[in-house]
């Protein structure tokens, strides 16, 4: 049984209300991507609820037209959209492939193929739009490798079976989430990036890509599962004062096995990956526009106890140091 129900979610963020076409195009191309929108019923009133929510490098979006639309976005170039219908149904058009949306079966969107929807009257989302290169390098720390390439999502997303129905247990208990007040608040918390991280793997491991057979055979190896664990370890404990041999009694392993496998991974030591977690954690809370923290406070709350350092360390990675906010 699914945790979503037909309700607008996300009311508390509300993006758009309207009866105006033109309107609509331009508010919901600015939250997502460019595109064409049309009606495709002479005398149908058009009725657009659009709400929407952003974390680092993922955003969720509510959407509903109230009437039949046709919309044509392209290529979405720089994102994944994964669409979990709420209500009614909708037409996928997905390069070469073509099927229905409805409440058992979803659909994933590739950012370098073109897509036609054709939005039913009744029909209502929840739409997850997913940082493509944030997608990309969570792939490379599953399988240890570089990318061969594009990565390429099948489109249906059916609810039916196990994978399926996991894929939206977990993505509603994000939209949950939010809608208590729990996740994607500003500024943004570890337990916010972890949470994103998580739902990437979940698509990465549990829905069919063209990458699935290299994610399968690096899980029947023995160190990237556990170096993903350290991963996920360490974005567990990013405020937490963790040291290496504390990652690697966390894992299983002995530290010299966990300095080679990051190395081999990564170029890098763990302790090199747990300071860039942490000071990219930092990195998106002080460019927060409302509410930012002090830089002392959001040293601390990263991990980082000397002040000093972290400025030392803040400018090395992004070119500037910490109080020059923009």
């Amino acid at each position: 049984m699914t945790l979503l129900q037909d309700r607008a979610y996300f009311s508390q963020h509300p993006v758009l209300q309207t009866d105006d076409l033109d309107e609509a195009r331009f508010q919901v191309s600015k939250k997502l991507c460019d595109h064409r929108l049309d009606m495709t019923r002479r005398g149908a009133r058009l009725c657009v609820t659009h709400n929407a929510v952003r974390g680092r490098h993922l955003s969720v979006n509510y959407l509903r037209y109230g009437t039949d639309v046709m919309v044509d976005p392209g290529h979405l170039s720089s994102f994944y959209l994964f669409q979990i219908p709420l209500s009614g149904d909708a037409e996928i058009v997905h390069r070469g492939d073509k099927m229905t949306a409805h409440k058992r079966a979803g659909t994933l969107l590739n950012p370098d193929r073109a897509a036609v929807l054709h939005w039913g009257t009744d029909c209502s989302k929840l739409l997850f739009q997913i940082d493509r290169a944030h997608l990309e390098t969570v792939a490379e720390t599953l399988t240890g490798m570089p990318n061969p390439g594009p990565i390429r999502f099948d489109l249906k997303v059916d609810f039916t079976t196990r994978h399926g129905r996991e894929l939206q247990r977990m993505f509603a208990i994000c939209a949950a989430g939010i809608e208590r007040g729990a996740l994607f608040q500003t500024p943004l918390s570890a337990s916010d990036l972890r949470i994103e991280y998580d739902l990437i793997v979940a698509l990465l491991t549990l829905q069919k890509s063209n990458i699935s057979h290299i994610i399968r055979n690096a899980d029947s190896m023995t160190r990237p599962p556990d170096i993903r664990r350290a991963l996920e370890f360490i974005h567990a404990n990013l405020g937490n004062a963790i040291t290496v041999p504390d990652i690697a009694n966390a894992v299983g392993i002995n530290v010299r096995t966990l300095q080679k496998g990051f190395q081999r991974a990564f170029g890098k030591t763990p302790q090199q990956v747990l300071r860039n977690a942490r000071l990219d954690t930092a990195h998106y809370q002080l460019l927060a526009r409302r509410d930012t923290p002090s830089v002392s406070d959001t040293a601390l709350a990263c991990g980082f106890s000397h002040l000093g350092r972290f400025s030392a360390y803040y400018r090395a990675r992004f070119g500037r140091l910490p109080s020059m906010r923009r």
